[in-house]
């Protein structure tokens, strides 16, 4: 196919219905670049035997030298079939886990996709995962299983064996999408009852529910992939074949006179054909039949490949003569089989066609959009589609309609930003010259070679004379013309850099889709951000409002900017647009200012932000960056702000300490983000720390065994003693303790005394305060709105039963005679409001709780505790934030306030209040006498010299009242160090962040990544075969801090076999104590006095302590038997 015309792509972008946007997904190495580069070459942009080496979508460098795909890029095909023409946006993402928040990009703008499976590895934990994006973005799947020529090639997998293999990868990628069906169905039969139950007026527990009632009634035939429905087909991308069975159908109908239709059922399944009655029968096994799919396709395509394996001359030529086809003399005559492979079956079989028809016949037009889609776009948080005010939910039929009228609203989501090179910009491409300026520059250079020969002749001194009347001569054009030429090279030197500085600066492109409305160059539009309310616009601006878009009032979270550049991205090269029609995916240019990493950008103001991106990957690794040169750092900042806008998965942080922190998903992303940040967008040197490893702290239940694994018997415990009363003695004056662990501390100016206990809570309910962070938050916010007075009945009423409903789950996990009434006594969540860990008020005078916000109102409690509650909430917050082993956060741990009395500062303030007016009822009693004279003051001053001096001093003490004066400092200062003692008191732990890990490895390299996985303290949680393959899973954890290399090493070890994908996964308590130190004889026998065996806990407690300047507790010089010193050095 010839490669099109611009204008043949916009006028293709205007039919609507023709429009595919796809997306190819699968797990990494399973051939979705090289499958991209043979779509590609169907259009003629690269040669079809450069298709799966070139991989032209890999634009970046390291992409090509890794060999894999690290961003989603676009370009627009073009497919013509039965005098349809057909525009197909294809994104090619990638499959590394690293970078899956760039398939959350390409998966957003997408209306189907293109699960590609390795026909060897099967189904992968990737593929899972972009199966599940695919899945929550409601898009359309199709399914290729690719590579089969390697179960020719590498299994040598006989066509009965290959037909099994491939019957159970579709059946495990149903399984997938049957598992991720239910759930759904089940969710949504289980909304419906509960709020059937709520409508009807029946007593809870009268019912009996039948789950799986929702299962029955709902058809799911559509969503399963099967050959005889046209959603699957099999290829080869790098020989450049593929087919689906109605290729063969078609084939087989006209020689076996059976009808298409019977044969398209058949061809997939145990149907088998009776020869001589020329019916297709149902297949028996027993009786050694060969099921048609076996029989009529796989056959062929292995007596093709075995032939031309084995170099099998005429067998090849009788294959090429009956199929019609022609074979060039090169083709015919190279040693590599593969070069006739391909020639042959790209003729016979071509993978673009069979691919692009399935797309066009299968998956839907932008016109076809789900109305379920298109709510849960507009529906960010906890609110409905009901919920939203009527003009937003009349955009609905906006998006369903896809208008390309002039009165439609435009509405575009931007996905991601990407940075490209200004040079590569339309504007700034070089373009043909036109002849008016080819002959231009052609009578320049002649007249620049004429002056040049003038200027070499004349360099033989002239008389004076001459030169004069050559100047008199010389018309003063040429002069003029002269002074240009010699100003002119100045001019170049000054402009050059100026010029170089734009070419090399780099340029953010908007990588976006048209929902509704055509996108205009010079168009004024707003930009929402993710926190926008159309609600709020529509309360501030009334009804039908005309006015332009910059005269309208300021709203929060709302902009407003021109949509200056558009492009028709194709891949390495962009091409400039004047406008978009509806469902296309486009480029803007400009939206550097205005967008950070995705946004919505609307016409109508009652448009909400579409929902955030969902991204699998958790960024987690952390390291500091500096630059080498101190006088860069302007630069550095100035590349970290770009990079964390062209990457739509990294976190850009300034620390407390000052340090500049990148946060990615892995250690592959974080190698692209540093690579970037040093050749692209700082362009400096820079120093780069290790790895930050996030640690938690908490705390655990007494242990029941010692480290030797023997009971705790009396003997244990009489050291314990021993060793809690020196631990004792460690604690400041003024700090007690009781045999429970409850901190008694009072303030340094003895006012106020605090009693505190930390507790361990159990994971259940440390996992439920995790998930539920945001729920937290938005309480901590209601909660502090209705302290300040301010109206709540925007509460919605699915939030509040959300916050109910969370209660209930605490209530549920905290039982026992320790939990009791506790979740009524929560008074803050901490660190930062939001955290694992709570505070229980259980103070008999003042009351407090963080369900304030279920009540209708606040109580406003006149209580004497009302002005300090905050000083004892910041405390908790500050000890939770940073705890005592390495000042990391804490986790899963329950302060109990056991008393606060502030009677003595009470008691304070209550006499100099009863001081104070006796103090006025004695100057009131002789008003003549008014102390302000100086001479009553000295005279005053000389007779109660005392009394002056109390009461000077009760002035400065009266502002001790005020919640913000030094006392609810020291306040805030002894709760965090009580909360440090209760810590203190208890079995500490580290907390590890884990990785889930899953290994694909064959039989002989087993040992060895187990070998890799001991070594780095991960463990083994299943191993399994992959039935039909000599593949093993392994699905294992791994500790964050030992996972950097991890990689690498399994690579080495195994010479390229085993390869892990390594997700962050959960927190983990890592059972060794970091303080433990043998107490009983066995333990001194099992590990020596000094028990200097290597402690994990200890070593990553003192690594975290190194980092952050802390006081490590380790001996210099280890091994000090013999020191040399320079003079004597043998």
């Amino acid at each position: 196919m010839v490669l099109n015309s611009l204008d043949k792509m916009i006028q293709l972008q205007r039919n609507t219905s023709n429009i595919r946007n796809i997306c190819i997904l699968a797990h990494v190495d399973h051939g979705k670049t090289t499958l991209a580069d043979c779509l590609i070459s169907s259009n003629g942009i690269i040669s079809s035997r450069l298709a799966g080496k070139l991989r032209y979508m890999d634009s970046r460098e390291d992409e090509q030298i890794r060999g894999i795909t690290m961003k989603s890029s676009a370009i627009s095909l073009h497919y013509e079939k039965d005098d349809q023409e057909y525009l197909i946006n294809l994104i090619d993402s990638p499959g590394h886990v690293d970078f899956s928040s760039e398939v959350s990009t390409a998966v957003r703008i997408c209306d189907g996709c293109i699960i590609v499976v390795d026909a060897v590895e099967g189904v992968c934990p990737q593929t899972q995962a972009v199966l599940r994006q695919a899945w929550l973005e409601n898009i359309r799947p199709v399914l290729v299983i690719n590579k089969i020529d390697r179960l020719i090639v590498e299994l040598k997998l006989t066509p009965q064996e290959a037909y099994s293999h491939l019957k159970n990868i579709l059946e495990q990628i149903n399984a997938l999408t049957g598992a991720l069906f239910t759930s759904k169905v089940l969710e949504e039969w289980a909304k419906r009852e509960t709020e059937s139950q709520e409508s009807s007026d029946s007593v809870p527990g009268d019912q009996v529910y039948d789950w799986s009632a929702g299962l029955e009634h709902t058809d799911d035939s559509h969503l399963y992939f099967s050959p005889d429905q046209g959603n699957v087909i099999f290829t080869s991308a790098i020989d450049g074949w593929g087919f689906g069975i109605e290729h063969f159908a078609k084939l087989y109908s006209q020689k076996l006179g059976i009808k298409t239709d019977v044969l398209l059922k058949t061809l997939w399944g145990d149907y088998y054909l009776n020869t001589k009655s020329k019916k297709i029968m149902k297949a028996d096994q027993t009786k050694g039949k060969k099921p048609l799919f076996v029989q009529l396709v796989l056959e062929n395509i292995w007596s093709l490949y075995d032939a031309v394996l084995k170099r099998d001359k005429e067998k090849i030529d009788k294959i090429v003569s009956s199929l019609g086809l022609k074979i060039g003399a090169r083709e015919a005559r190279h040693s590599d089989p593969k070069v006739q492979i391909n020639a042959i079956c790209s003729q016979w079989l071509p993978i673009s066609n069979s691919v692009l028809d399935m797309v066009c016949q299968k998956l839907p037009s932008p016109l076809d959009i789900p109305a379920e889609r298109v709510e849960r776009l507009l529906c960010t948080g906890a609110r409905t589609f009901d919920s939203l005010p009527p003009e937003t939910q009349e955009l609905k039929t906006a998006f369903m309609k896809c208008g390309s009228e002039d009165t439609a609203p435009v509405i575009i989501f931007v996905s991601k930003m990407f940075a490209v090179d200004a040079k590569t910009l339309p504007c700034n491409k070089p373009r043909p010259l036109t002849p008016e300026e080819i002959a231009q520059r052609r009578e320049f250079a002649r007249r620049r070679h004429a002056e040049k020969l003038a200027a070499a002749q004349g360099q033989m001194p002239l008389e004076p004379a001459l030169v004069e009347n050559a100047s008199e001569i010389c018309p003063k054009k040429e002069e003029t013309k002269n002074d240009e030429q010699l100003t002119s090279p100045v001019e170049s030197i000054t402009l050059k850099p100026v010029m170089q500085e734009a070419e090399d600066k780099d340029s953010f492109i908007a990588f976006a889709r048209v929902f509704s409305g055509v996108a205009r160059r010079g168009q004024r539009i707003f930009v929402l951000g993710p926190k926008y309310d159309p609600a709020e616009f529509l309360q501030r601006v009334p009804l039908g409002f005309s006015a332009s878009p910059d005269d309208l009032p300021s709203v929060p979270h709302m902009a407003c900017c021109t949509l200056e550049n558009l492009y028709l991205l194709m891949g390495r090269e962009l091409e400039d647009l004047q406008e978009v029609p509806p469902g296309n995916v486009l480029g803007i240019g400009g939206l550097q200012e205005f967008v950070l990493k995705s946004a919505t950008l609307c016409t109508s103001p009652s448009c909400p932000p579409f929902i955030p991106l969902n991204f699998e990957a958790t960024p987690i690794v952390r390291v500091a960056i500096e630059p080498k040169h101190p006088g860069e750092m302007p630069q550095l900042v100035k590349g970290m702000k770009l990079l964390n806008q062209a990457d739509p998965c990294v976190q850009v942080l300034i620390q407390e300490t000052g340090e500049h922190v990148l946060v990615t998903a892995g250690e592959v992303h974080l190698q692209r983000c540093l690579d970037d940040l040093k050749e692209r967008f700082a362009k400096i040197q820079i120093s780069v720390s290790e790895p930050i490893i996030p640690f938690r702290e908490t705390i655990t239940k007494p242990p029941k065994v010692d480290m030797v694994n023997e009971e705790i018997g009396k003997q244990q415990k009489i050291a314990v003693i021993h060793q809690t009363k020196e631990d004792q003695s460690k604690l400041p004056e003024g700090v007690q303790v009781d045999a429970d662990g409850l901190i008694t501390i009072t303030t340094p100016n003895k006012l106020a005394t605090l009693s505190v206990r930390a507790l361990p809570l159990p994971g259940e309910v440390t996992q439920i305060l995790e998930e539920n962070s945001d729920l937290i938050r938005s309480m901590e916010q209601l909660t502090s709105s209705l302290s300040e007075g301010e109206n709540t009945q925007m509460i919605h009423e699915k939030t509040q039963a959300k916050i109910q409903e969370f209660k209930q789950k605490l209530e549920q996990n905290l039982q026992g005679r320790k939990w009791r009434n506790v979740v009524d006594q929560i008074w803050s969540f901490g660190p930062r409001k939001c955290g694992p860990n709570i505070l229980v008020n259980r103070c008999n005078d003042f009351k407090s709780s963080v369900w304030q916000c279920l009540e209708s109102k606040c109580i406003k409690e006149a209580s004497k505790y009302r002005d300090f509650d905050n000083s004892i909430i910041s405390g908790f917050q500050l000890a939770t934030f940073s705890g005592p082993m390495c000042e990391e956060p804490l986790m899963g741990v329950c302060f109990v306030l056991e008393k606060w009395d502030l009677s003595k500062f009470l008691g304070q303030g209550a006499t100099e209040k009863a001081e104070e007016e006796l103090d006025r009822g004695e100057t009131a009693s002789d008003p003549s006498k008014p102390l302000g004279s100086p001479t009553e003051k000295e005279q005053f001053q000389e007779e109660y010299p005392e009394t002056l001096e109390k009461r000077s001093k009760r002035k400065g003490e009266a502002f001790l009242a005020d919640c913000y004066g030094p006392f609810s400092g020291q306040l805030i200062a002894t709760m965090k160090e009580a909360c440090r003692y209760a810590l203190q008191v208890k079995p500490q732990r580290l907390v590890a962040a884990m990785y889930t890990c899953d290994i694909m490895a064959t039989a002989e390299v087993l040992g060895r990544v187990y070998a890799v996985l001991s070594k780095r303290e991960g463990r083994v949680l299943q191993e399994e075969m992959k039935e039909g393959t000599d593949m093993f899973i392994i699905k294992a954890v791994l500790p964050v801090a030992e996972s950097f290399g991890f990689a690498d090493e399994i690579r080495k070890r195994t010479s390229g076999l085993a390869s892990p994908q390594l997700v962050f996964s959960h927190w983990e308590i890592i059972s060794s104590d970091p303080f433990w130190v043998p107490t009983t004889e066995e333990e001194y026998l099992h590990f020596g006095e000094k028990a200097d065996s290597e402690n994990q806990a200890r070593k990553y407690m003192n690594s975290v302590r190194k980092r952050k300047g802390l006081y490590v507790e380790e001996k210099i010089v280890e091994h000090a038997e013999k020191q040399r010193t320079l003079g004597k050095n043998k």
